[in-house]
Order: structure tokens, then sequence, then C-alpha cells
């Protein structure tokens, strides 16, 4: 079991109120990822998710914890299997919009990145049938493989991203890792009288205009490439790291909502 061997705090604006917030991590010695606000805890997994409308909400009747996907997946990244996160606000910190931050956090509690060649060495082969969800032009498919591998394809009104496929493949995780949330700008005042967004910044957000970016791209496709970095961090709410159990994923114009009713199937599926 991986978990943390001290505690460390990171602050920075939640993504959707736009308030500060703060999250301590600490070590723990229960198998799980637990997340705690106030006197509630609310464990991360498939079962406890109460909204994907625009990020993976998970909790309960008492308390709901906002935007845990991009946590979820430097957790799998890191291969953590125990660990508590103490927030002083109901919604994580969106840092830098990615999994990058996260990352060198769990590296200073003492956990390493997976490299492409742990992650191939480290495959569990789990036995499963494999798991469609279909609909219309959205799909998303998990079959067994002998690789590890991700193909996600987006179809957005931008001329970079308009039926554009990505791949998570041996020579871009990092990329992966470090790709930003992203939006259309034109929506974003929108979004923010409605109460999302409202902490979106250039240094956290790739806004996405009629035929650029507001911010400088960190790699070819960023926005595309963070749908991968979502789908890992839904994925793993199933308690099993999608990076290690032998299979390929193939989304088409997916999202939260499609990546949980999927990851549901494929849990069922596990023999």
């Amino acid at each position: 079991m991986e978990t943390a061997l001290k505690e460390i705090e990171i602050s920075s604006v939640s993504l959707m109120s736009g308030i500060e917030c703060t999250a301590r991590v600490v070590p723990s010695t229960e198998k799980g990822i637990r997340f705690h606000f106030g006197s509630h805890t609310v464990e991360a997994c498939l079962e406890n998710v109460v909204s994907t409308e625009h990020c993976t909400v998970i909790g309960n009747k008492d308390v709901q914890i906002i935007l845990i996907e991009h946590f979820m997946a430097a957790c799998a990244i890191c291969n953590v299997t125990a660990i508590d996160v103490f927030l002083s606000h109901n919604e994580m910190p969106i840092l830098d919009g990615s999994s990058k931050d996260w990352i060198e956090l769990l590296t200073k509690l003492g956990y390493k990145p997976m490299s492409s060649e742990d992650i191939s060495s480290n495959n569990q082969k789990l036995k499963f049938e494999p798991a469609a969800y279909l609909n219309g032009k959205t799909h998303l498919v998990v079959v067994p493989s002998d690789e590890f591998r991700v193909s996600y394809s987006v179809n957005y009104h931008h001329p970079e991203l308009s039926n554009r496929w990505v791949e998570l493949t041996s020579e871009n995780l990092n990329e992966i890792i470090e790709a930003r949330t992203f939006g259309y700008l034109k929506e974003l005042e929108m979004m923010q009288a409605a109460g999302f967004g409202r902490g979106a910044t250039i240094d956290n957000t790739v806004g996405m205009t009629d035929d650029g970016y507001t911010t400088q791209l960190r790699s070819t496709y960023e926005p595309a490439k963070h749908k991968i970095l979502d789908l890992i961090g839904d994925f793993y709410l199933t308690g099993i790291n999608p990076l290690t159990i032998g299979a390929q994923f193939i989304a088409k114009e997916a999202g939260h909502t499609v990546h949980v009713k999927t990851a549901k199937l494929l849990k069922n599926n596990i023999n």
C-alpha cells in the first residue's frame, strides 16, 4: 500500500466558486482516498459520485466535494492507494488547472510518478469483459489489451480541435500530466453568472477563442489531452488504477458523465 510519509498543505483559488481553498494532504494507514470538509468525510469511489455536469463531484446528503478529478489522476499516476485530504472549502484547489502541481506535491511526500515503462511493468492483467457506453455520436469503449493505451476524440468549434484524435502513448505521459482545463472564452461570462468558473484565469485555464487561445499551449492540442487526464482521474474512482490493468480506452466526444457510466460498467465486468 502506498501512502504519504508526512503531511503538506497547498492553497489556490477554486475553479468553480472562485474561493481561496487550502488542501492538507496527510498520511493514512487505511486504504482508500478520502476527502474531509468540516466534520464530513467522503470516500473517492463511484458510488459517491453525485454530479458530473461541469466536473466530477462526490458526496452524500450532508456534503459535496467538487472537482476531484485532477487530484485523482495525480494519485493514479503516482500509484497512491491510501491518503486523506482535509479541505478548508468543499472544492479542491485548481492550482495550475492540470495534475502537474498535484504530482509535484505527492512527489514531495515521497511518491514517484510512474513512467511509461512502470505502467507496462506494473500491468495487473486483470480479467474483464469489454465495457462499452454508446449514445449517438458519443462512445467510450474499454477492451483488454497487452498495452495500456488511451485514444480520445474531441469535436469542438475550433479549427485545431474539430474531429481531433489524441493519444496517451509511451512518449507523451508528461504532456497529459500538464494539460490544463479549458473552456470557450465566449461562454465564460454566462458560466460565471450561473455560479461556475469564477476562479478561471489565464494561469489555470486555457480559454478557446474562435481561432486560437488566450494563453500559450504547453503542448499541441493541450485541451484534448486534458480529456485523457480527466478520464484517468474518473476511472480511478473504481478503486482500480486504470494505468495498470492492461486495457485500451477508446473515447469519442465523451466527458465526465460518460467516463463515470463506463467506469461502473467496467467495475461490474471485472472477473
